[in-house]
């Protein structure tokens, strides 16, 4: 089967071609989960400069603007191409008036949808230009919901369930990853994610304070890449003998060096009212750390039968769920949550969930066109 996976956003403070592919590490790590899955793989990527690189026999070429792209697609006379992102539709249009008749395509969301209403003229649009697309991927079916709403998604078309993206980390000896990371505590409860309202740090350590009467030697270490709350969080600590001593604030800390936070963590929480994909709780999952998270459609994907699951907002439900999940068989727990994510989260199972859709797509497109 051959893919082009077409990808129209580039960062312009990326500076080069590789720079891009070492910072955009769900674009190659999708590339090299469906060619480990027996598929032939072209990428064509937008960028200020023509250019072309190879990488794990994944070719990747760097287009200019979008008619480029789409000659580029069609000269790797592909049986499926793979849109990223669902708020193109104009130019997914365009692309499909370069492809052969035969030649599928796919959408993938990486959102919930819970922003379109902002974007009145790209609704119309999406409602417009939809029957261009032969399926749309979602992480979780219900984020199709949205999307059908806004008339992007007709109420005929194929919907498929797949995750966006895995991760390469792996965990770490717990002894090694609490010495480099200085994450403790008896549990260790670890936050990773934006101080913001939708990750709701401040009803998180509500419930951590909460649960410090049961817990009385957990701590909470919070690893944050924004700092819009950061004045209230710090508030709230400074507020609460109980939280004092036991929440540490590291603040930003570089990607390739959250595996021994991950790996040294019990416990990973977070508050998110709504998530399109949740790459850090994929990462905390990844490394071990048990998830006891709020109750949305995306985590309850993620996290399966393992951890805590809690209600959104409500600090007395966290708490009640990180005494839970503390007091089980942690290593037990550990090696539960690592059979979850090599059978439904690696790179491995997402690649071979991905061609199984592309194949179904294929048939049915070709199906129609014989008609």
């Amino acid at each position: 089967m051959r893919v082009v996976q077409v990808n129209y956003v580039a960062d312009p403070a990326i500076v080069s071609p590789d720079a891009l592919l070492d910072r955009y590490f769900t674009l190659t790590g999708w590339s090299d989960a469906i060619r480990a899955a027996g598929a032939e793989v072209r990428v064509v990527q937008r960028f200020p400069g023509a250019d072309t690189r190879t990488r794990g026999s994944v070719e990747y070429v760097f287009c200019e603007d979008d008619s480029g792209m789409a000659a580029a697609a069609a000269a790797f006379d592909p049986q499926i191409v793979h849109v990223n992102g669902i708020v193109f539709p104009l130019r997914t249009w365009r692309l499909r008036s370069r492809l052969p008749a035969t030649a599928a395509i796919v959408v993938q969301s990486h959102s919930d949808g819970g922003s379109i209403g902002r974007a009145p003229l790209l609704r119309v649009a999406g409602r417009l230009l939809r029957g261009s697309v032969d399926a749309f991927l979602f992480a979780v079916s219900e984020h199709a919901d949205a999307w059908r709403a806004a008339g992007f998604v007709g109420p005929s078309q194929a919907v498929y369930q797949v995750m966006p993206a895995s991760t390469g980390f792996r965990p770490m000896p717990r002894s090694a990853a609490r010495v480099e990371s200085g994450v403790d505590g008896r549990p260790a409860v670890l936050w990773v994610g934006r101080l913001n309202a939708n990750k709701d740090p401040l009803t998180v350590l509500d419930g951590f304070e909460r649960a410090l009467t049961s817990l009385p030697d957990a701590t909470l270490t919070m690893v944050y890449s924004t700092s819009g709350l950061v004045a209230a969080v710090r508030a709230r600590i400074e507020s609460s003998s109980l939280l004092r001593p036991r929440v540490r604030l590291v603040g930003e800390v570089p990607h390739d060096r959250l595996p021994p936070f991950f790996s040294a963590a019990d416990l990973f929480v977070v508050g998110s009212h709504h998530e399109g994909s949740g790459y850090s709780l994929m990462e905390a999952l990844a490394c071990g750390a048990v998830p006891v998270v709020t109750n949305i459609p995306t985590f309850r994907a993620l996290v399966g039968s393992t951890g805590a699951l809690w209600t959104p907002g409500d600090a007395a439900d966290c708490a009640r769920a990180l005494a839970r999940v503390a007091a089980r068989d942690l290593d037990e727990e550990r090696r539960k949550l690592a059979r979850h994510f090599s059978r439904e989260l690696s790179w491995e199972a997402v690649g071979r969930r991905a061609v199984e859709i592309y194949q179904s797509v294929v048939v049915s497109r070709q199906s129609s066109v014989r008609r």
